[in-house]
């Protein structure tokens, strides 16, 4: 069977094939097709069911150029997997809108439906957990919605936390302050931070007291109004401090709490704040809980498949 497509732009054609064909070459060896382009056509070659298939991906793949996403190893093999999945129609949803724009002029917006259903509950409610494995954006994101926030006067401050837990190395072995011994364990913020805003405006703001970057154990008995707050790696905070973290949430302010419950440096028998949380505050009004998986990373596509690993490990082992 042959199935033709149309693309009406050589530049998208260009863009879907990518350099040497690879993303081409991947649709291909996924499922058994063989893809020629002839002017401006695309033709599909095989059996019925994996042209279909095929014919699919493509097409959403083109709708991505069209909204002016590069396409890499890691977006084409996630457009093929929500063909499978049936889901290729959410696809629509993606790059709707730019959440940030870096301080080198790079437009932030959602790579996955995933990371869209984030950036969407955090625009519609007061407070968001956002919850998944390494790579899928939950700081970034939150950093970047509370970045236009900032800049759009409907925050005067943002302030990102997150617990200061000893993973491997005690705090006391480590050189200089407390500031100089807690600063690794904020780097993360720091580095989204500058490069949302550049390095001298950030230190600007800082000095000014209008962004703040602290360890959690800081926030106790502050109130918090005006304020875009995020609390990172939430998973290891108790459950002490989870709930007066979230009790320090004041007029106009907006919450987004991130974490990766299986990634957590607690004792064992030191239970975690942020999955008690998602317990606890399920069907409160206000608060949206945006649940990421393996589909959603955005990093190296090895990171992807190392996720997935562990994920089907700890299936079987349960």
């Amino acid at each position: 069977m042959e199935q033709i497509i149309q693309v009406d732009r050589m530049e998208e054609l260009i863009a879907l094939f990518g350099s040497f064909d690879q993303n081409i070459r991947l649709i291909e060896k996924q499922y058994g097709v063989v893809i020629v382009s002839r002017g401006d056509e695309v033709k599909i070659s095989g059996e019925v069911e994996v042209v279909a298939l095929a014919a699919r991906a493509v097409q959403a793949l083109l709708s991505l150029v069209a909204k002016g996403e590069a396409l890499d190893e890691q977006n084409v093999n996630m457009v093929m997997q929500m063909v499978e999945d049936g889901q290729d129609s959410q696809l629509e949803a993606m790059g709707k809108g730019v959440v940030c724009v870096t301080a080198r002029g790079k437009p932030i917006k959602a790579k996955t439906p995933g990371q869209q259903r984030y950036i969407d509950a955090i625009a519609k409610n007061t407070v968001t957990l956002g919850v998944g494995p390494a790579g899928t954006g939950k700081t970034y994101l939150a950093v970047a919605a509370a970045v236009t926030a900032f800049r759009d006067r409907a925050v005067s401050r943002i302030i990102l936390t997150r617990p200061a837990v000893e993973a491997g190395e005690k705090l006391g072995f480590l050189p200089g302050d407390l500031q100089n011994k807690v600063d690794p364990y904020l780097r993360p913020l720091y580095d989204a931070m500058f490069d949302m805003l550049g390095g001298d405006n950030y230190q600007k703001h800082m000095e000014r007291g209008s962004i703040e970057v602290a360890p959690l154990a800081y926030m106790r008995g502050r109130t918090l109004d005006d304020s875009f707050i995020i609390l990172d790696e939430a998973q290891n905070t108790s459950r002490e401090q989870m709930k007066m973290f979230l009790t320090r949430m004041g007029q106009n302010s907006k919450v987004v709490v991130t974490g990766d419950v299986t990634q957590v440096d607690l004792p064992k028998d030191k239970p975690s704040g942020l999955i008690e949380a998602m317990r606890v505050l399920r069907n409160v009004e206000g608060i949206a809980q945006c649940e990421l998986s393996h589909k959603d990373v955005v990093r190296h596509v090895m990171v992807q498949r190392i996720i997935q690993a562990y994920e089907n490990y700890a299936k079987r082992k349960n």
